[in-house]
């Protein structure tokens, strides 16, 4: 029982890895131990990240334009150049976009579908053949898609093609879970509430009035996105495929 969070030792990759939820849960990972790759497409930006982030274990950065098919197959050929095996697969990498529903323009749907639903499935496709070896090498590899709570309820916002891409990931989830039992490859999903991010920015100055209808009245920290992705790549969520958990301070439940 002591050993059910351990994730020592393993290969992680968390996409979009730089900051936000995506550098929150590569750090959570470092720090307990497993080897993670984080993955951005500004340099500088990634760059920064590694070096922070190195601090709390080994932390390899890979550039990635993951809009782009030859973008994700460049990524597996780099990783698959440095690792026999993956363990965890973090598709955290994502994009938003809103407009009022009458100008909402195709480019805003499309950048966003791909990005939020395109790039995970190829992703996790051509990573197959290191997440098959992972699962090899140890009881169960894990896909962990981020997903968000806009996927699960009306957010009431202009971010059509968000919730659209987030609902799209959560029954990806689901569907690549049954395929891939069998491999020995777990995928599951979280759907995050309000995290500090560059994503959220533009809520955090209301955060008081914000968090008034959460039934647990703040916004995420760090500790829990970590800490469910920690719990979702471990022995204590082996028997788990195929689920989306919301992380939310309970606005679903209330929804």
């Amino acid at each position: 029982m002591q050993n059910l969070f351990d994730i020592r030792g393993k290969v992680a990759m968390v996409t979009g890895g730089s900051r936000g939820i995506g550098a929150m849960i590569a750090r959570g990972f470092l720090e307990h131990g497993a080897r993670v790759y984080i993955t951005a497409r500004k340099e500088a930006e990634l760059e920064a990240a590694q070096k922070e982030l190195a601090a709390a274990g080994d932390c390899i950065a890979l550039r990635s334009d993951l809009s782009t098919l030859d973008g994700i197959e460049a990524l597996v050929a780099a990783v698959s150049a440095r690792e026999q095996r993956l363990d965890i697969l973090v598709n955290n990498a994502g994009a938003t976009w809103g407009a009022p529903l009458a100008e909402f323009p195709e480019s805003g749907w499309d950048k966003v579908m791909d990005l939020n639903v395109k790039s995970p499935f190829f992703l996790t496709q051509r990573c197959l053949p290191l997440l098959r070896a992972g699962a090899a090498a140890s009881p169960r590899a894990r896909v962990i898609n981020i997903g968000s709570v806009n996927g699960m309820i009306n957010s009431h916002m202009p971010n059509y093609s968000y919730s659209a891409s987030k609902a799209a990931i959560h029954h990806l989830t689901r569907h690549l879970a049954t395929e891939l039992a069998g491999d020995g490859i777990n995928v599951n999903a979280i759907a995050p509430g309000v995290f500090p991010s560059k994503m959220t920015a533009h809520m955090l100055p209301e955060e008081e009035e914000l968090v008034r209808g959460f039934p647990i009245s703040r916004i995420g920290a760090p500790e829990d996105i970590a800490g469910t992705a920690i719990f979702l790549s471990s022995r204590a969520s082996e028997w788990m495929t195929g689920q989306v958990l919301a992380l939310d301070g309970g606005v679903v439940a209330a929804a």
